[in-house]
């Protein structure tokens, strides 16, 4: 019997069979396609019904509707409808990975016994829903995790196919909000906005952390150190060398005074650590004995040349090194590895070193060893800062998270 035509808006779907709902309906220019295709060539497929229910033929259903064309239906008469609508819908739709896993989080998500009046439903686990559907796990944990935390976007997204699951999942991570702000970018950028609110929220943390583990020790301690150490260069020539040596400009120290110092950092910290050229080894055993490892590094280009052995000096290196977990900063939001800036005064470096530092890292606590004076941002500590020795230290490396 023909059914009346209704509205094209109106979704009747009472009368749609639950196994039928785990797939979504066409929407927009995809479903305007099909009801004009309809009402050109008329329904080629009847609607399969299971009692009262459209089990399979939603989509042909409404279309039928909107186009005012009579429609043909068959009932079903297998013994598995979900076996049924499975099969048709992924021999007849190109679903890629991320809209299959959208089905099987729908699938293992199906109340048992739905609908009474029909055949029963077992419950389907996550892992007999990614089988049926032909994905992993793990893909089906991210496409729950975006049905059941996402905004309603996020996952029309992933369904339509414009999004994977795994970014949407990543977005899925933060409140409503942000994830509104981020579910109609495409892809790349919403992978990148992921990395950068992962990343801004770790740094809150770790400073939340830190802050915490200090008011336990009853002393101050920090993720961030900056640190010019006052070299120990021995010149070549005593008679030609030492007139530019740093020991005439200020006091300097042994590589082993450098490394005995109980530098005050929590357990999840970097250093950003000045080294001359010429002591890069040692440097880095500095870096090592302060209870870091070696990450990357920074080149300050200067406006003129250096004395040198087998060039004519013209950068200095700042050494970065992390401990524990200090999140880098993300995606788009690095800093030139190039710093190009002015000669001061003997041994002194540009101001924009520690500005960037801070940009890095705004919410962290952060030291600046062998400081020449206040700075923004940082607690000092040096002899041309403060006048005291030794610094203050921590035993250890604390746990900070």
């Amino acid at each position: 019997m023909p059914v009346a035509a209704r509205s094209a808006t109106q979704k009747p779907s009472s009368r749609f069979h639950p196994c039928a709902e785990i797939f979504p309906l066409m929407e927009g220019e995809e479903f305007d396609a099909l009801v004009a295709d309809i009402k050109a060539n008329g329904l080629h497929d009847p609607i399969i019904e299971l009692g009262n229910a459209i089990l399979d033929g939603r989509n042909r259903y409404r279309a039928c509707l909107a186009a005012g064309i009579p429609i043909r239906t068959e009932e079903f008469i297998g013994g598995d409808p979900l076996g049924y609508v499975l099969s048709v819908n992924l021999h007849r739709r190109h679903l890629n990975e991320s809209q299959r896993a959208m089905v099987a989080a729908k699938l293992a998500t199906m109340p048992r016994g739905r609908p009474r009046k029909n055949a029963e439903i077992s419950a389907i686990s996550q892992s007999d829903a990614a089988r049926l559907l032909r994905v992993d796990r793990r893909t089906v944990q991210h496409a729950t995790a975006v049905r059941d935390k996402g905004v309603p976007e996020l996952a029309q997204r992933v369904e339509r196919g414009e999004v994977s699951v795994s970014v949407a999942a990543k977005i899925a991570e933060f409140p409503f909000d942000q994830q509104a702000t981020a579910a109609s970018a495409d892809e790349a950028t919403m992978r990148g906005t992921a990395k950068k609110w992962k990343r801004a929220r770790r740094v809150v943390e770790l400073g939340v952390a830190t802050e915490k583990a200090a008011r336990k020790l009853g002393k101050k301690i920090y993720c961030v150190v900056y640190a010019d150490p006052p070299w120990q260069f021995e010149s070549r020539s005593l008679t030609t060398g030492m007139d530019r040596s740093a020991a005439n400009h200020y006091q300097t120290m042994p590589v082993d005074d450098i490394c005995a110092i109980p530098v005050p950092a929590g357990g999840h910290a970097v250093l950003f650590l000045w080294a001359i050229v010429p002591m890069l080894p040692e440097a880095l055993s500095v870096i090592q004995a302060w209870g870091f490892t070696y990450k990357s590094h920074f080149v300050w280009i200067k406006d003129q040349h250096a004395t040198g052995f087998w060039n004519r000096g013209k950068h200095e290196l700042l050494l970065v090194g992390t401990r524990g977990n200090v999140p880098a900063p993300a995606p788009g939001e690095q800093f030139s590895s190039v710093i190009e800036a002015p000669v001061g005064d003997h041994s002194e470096k540009p101001a924009c070193v520690a500005e960037m530092i801070k940009k890095m890292f705004p919410a962290l606590p952060a030291i600046e060893l062998f400081a020449r004076g206040p700075r923004e941002g940082f607690d000092v500590w040096g002899n041309e800062a403060t006048g005291r020795m030794p610094i203050p230290s921590i035993a250890g490396h604390e746990k900070t998270d």
